[in-house]
């Protein structure tokens, strides 16, 4: 079966909350320029690519946009 352990890989020691940087941090990683749509961007366009070579660098870019 299946065991689910919530903690995080690289623990967090918070000392001030900070909104500001929260809301720019939450933006990059999920606003439309960031990480996350720019994964999808180069993703999605692979598929429409003619030429496997295009298909190919298009999948690495947009794998490369998703590692942590």
């Amino acid at each position: 079966m299946w065991g689910y352990k919530k903690f995080l890989q690289y623990p967090a020691n918070i000392k001030k909350q900070d909104p500001d940087y929260a809301a720019l941090i939450a933006t990059q990683f999920g606003g439309p320029d960031g990480e996350l749509s720019a994964s999808i961007r180069y993703l999605s366009q692979m598929y429409t690519m003619p030429i496997p070579e295009e298909k190919a660098v298009l999948n690495d870019i947009g794998t490369e946009e998703l590692a942590p």
